[in-house]
């Protein structure tokens, strides 16, 4: 039974095919630039990559280009080889706490949401209408990168504002990356064979967050309304005083959006080092004394040791320390210097084993107080099998 993972955003589309038999990855890509001069996509099947560039004018369009290939390279016969088809979306907010099935209901609220939340936009509404118009036999699922998070109380989740704000207006803590928290929480559970642990989930790459959870459910997590909130990232700000807002305002003479523009676009790695929001690029900065770039790292360790510390405190200890993302999965150095700054905690790694990268791997060592792993997140799969379960059970 094959299932067909999409994430789309406003340029791009993002997508992989399974098999679900034995969720054997069959073919997956990219569609960029959608709507832009030197739009392309890329494929990669049976370990070849095929990179084509091609006019892209819509979304709309993808969607047939990319069923357009995937029978003309013979991964499927028709469309009726694909039994569903699961999309990833950022915002749910709190109307939904799991993946669901799509109806005329579930789309008139993503409508809702597109329209009263900053962070979304109208993409994955189109994608997922577009697929139920060219192929209407084919049921789609919605999996919420906010749902996971909804487990988190009142006491957490609302903010220190006037209450009228979060009863008329919505505003409330959501979270992101909950779809990435859930997978880590899934392996830890396959590794431990049991519910009953304390996690702190540190889903770190371009965007990131950290998550506490205990038994399987999230606590807290580092994003709040929207998704610049919570530790440094590559281009994104994270937590910051609001009072800077207007003040910068006033001597640049920027509008609210501008200013936003700055904190979602132009700040953290690449603020502060003036150079990359890469941290490939950081780390080889560093490895030449750059001193921006060694500025950059250290903070960015930093506010996320913060976190981890916050919710050691919270969970009343941990467990487990978990590594995922781009950052997690593959920067030595960055594990290396959180590590060290959670030495007080008990923490203790093997460096030997650190220094493995793009493997699932435990690299603290025996008498470490908490275990640490690194692990390799595959969201598209989690979609895929959320997709299969959905429409079995319906």
């Amino acid at each position: 039974m094959k299932i067909l993972s999409l994430y789309a955003q406003s340029n791009s589309l993002k997508f992989s095919l399974y098999e679900m038999k034995d969720e054997e990855l069959i073919v997956d890509g990219e569609f960029e630039r959608i709507g832009l001069d030197a739009s392309f996509y890329t494929i990669r099947l049976d370990g070849e990559k095929i990179v084509q560039e091609i006019e892209i004018n819509s979304l709309d369009d993808t969607i047939d280009i990319l069923i357009d290939k995937l029978i003309s390279l013979d991964v499927i016969k028709s469309v009726d080889d694909i039994a569903g088809i699961g999309h990833r979306v950022i915002q749910g907010r709190d109307k939904f706490t799991e993946s669901v099935i799509v109806n005329d209901d579930v789309l008139a609220k993503l409508d809702e949401i597109d329209e009263s939340t900053p962070i979304n936009s109208p993409t994955n509404s189109l994608v997922i209408k577009k697929c139920r118009e060219s192929m209407p036999l084919i049921p789609n699922v919605v999996v919420f990168d906010t749902a996971f998070n909804q487990t988190m109380d009142e006491e957490t989740y609302l903010y220190p504002v006037p209450y009228k704000w979060y009863k008329e207006y919505g505003v409330r803590k959501f979270g992101f990356h909950g779809t990435s928290h859930r997978c880590n929480a899934n392996t830890m559970k396959d590794i431990y064979g049991r519910e009953d642990f304390r996690l702190i989930s540190c889903h770190i790459g371009n965007t990131g967050s950290v998550a506490a959870i205990k038994d399987m459910k999230c606590v807290d997590t580092s994003m709040g309304f929207t998704d610049v909130s919570g530790i440094m990232m590559g281009t994104k700000s994270g937590d910051i005083d609001p009072s800077i807002i207007p003040y910068v305002m006033e001597k640049e003479g920027k509008n609210i959006g501008e200013i936003l523009n700055d904190l979602n676009k132009n700040s953290g790695l690449l603020g502060l080092s003036e150079y990359s929001s890469d941290m490939r690029d950081i780390n080889a900065k560093c490895d030449e004394g750059d001193e921006k770039a060694l500025l950059a790292r250290k903070k960015y360790v930093r506010r996320v040791v913060d976190y981890i510390a916050q919710y050691y405190v919270l969970l009343g200890g941990a467990d487990a320390l978990v590594f995922s993302a781009g950052v997690g999965e593959n920067s030595v150095p960055v594990r290396r210097e959180i590590c060290e700054k959670l030495a007080c905690l008990g923490v203790k790694i093997d460096l030997d084993k650190n220094n493995i990268t793009r493997e699932q791997v435990k690299i603290s060592t025996e008498d470490s107080s908490i275990d640490v792993y690194v692990l390799h997140v595959d969201e598209q799969l989690l979609i895929a099998r959320d997709t299969l379960n959905i429409i079995k059970n319906r």
